[in-house]
């Protein structure tokens, strides 16, 4: 019996890679705002911090990213890995709404390493499921635009930091902003319909002989 996936009705294979493109590079942005001249000065200044404690902070984030990072993998087996994603960008947004409203170094360090944690369901799913959606022939040029969007958002971070800074004053600004615009994309993981995998093909449909 031939294997058909039945996918959600917004879903096709373009619709899939720009979506994932999108949340890529607000990841990115977040890490090139971090970086940016004007939230460095501010933050420096604000909370009294020497370079070693303020480049602590555009790091920190990779204790979390490496600790979760596994644990969504496996949890692949028994949830949808759109609702995983819902989940980790969900903490994503609350941690990055966290950075704009922290209160000492302490509070932003916690909070920069919980965007590692939210950021990492994201990273470990996402170059699967648009690997498992592009053409056979396209799979490798799909993640290359995927990937293109890391150097693509951290540049935008830095002009983003400095932008927001310039209008409103402060360099918790483009934190709270791009905590807001990815809400939409957080919402919708946990709201959309879970997509159908190759991989969750019947064994036996897979290893069928093609062409009888």
């Amino acid at each position: 019996m031939e294997y058909s996936r039945q996918q959600p009705r917004w879903y096709t294979p373009r619709r899939c890679l720009v979506l994932f493109c999108l949340i890529n590079t607000l990841n990115y942005v977040d890490r090139g705002v971090i970086a940016s001249n004007a939230v460095k000065d501010s933050v420096g200044s604000l909370f009294h911090l020497n370079n070693a404690q303020y480049f602590l902070l555009p790091s920190i984030f990779m204790v979390g990213l490496l600790f979760a990072s596994p644990i969504f993998a496996q949890l692949t087996r028994t949830c949808s890995p759109l609702r995983l994603i819902g989940f980790g960008l969900s903490v994503w947004v609350l941690s990055t709404l966290g950075c704009g409203l922290a209160w000492n170094y302490t509070s932003l360090l916690v909070f920069r390493s919980l965007v590692g944690v939210g950021e990492a369901s994201f990273c470990s799913l996402a170059a699967p499921l648009i690997d498992d959606a592009a053409p056979a022939g396209s799979k490798s040029t799909w993640l290359a635009i995927f990937f293109l969007c890391i150097p693509s958002g951290v540049a935008l971070g830095y002009i983003f930091g400095g932008f927001m800074f310039d209008i409103f004053g402060t360099w918790r600004a483009p934190f709270l902003l791009e905590a807001l615009l990815m809400v939409p994309f957080a919402v919708f993981g946990f709201l959309s319909e879970p997509l159908n995998l190759t991989c969750d093909a019947p064994s036996s449909d897979l290893s069928a002989p093609v062409g009888g």
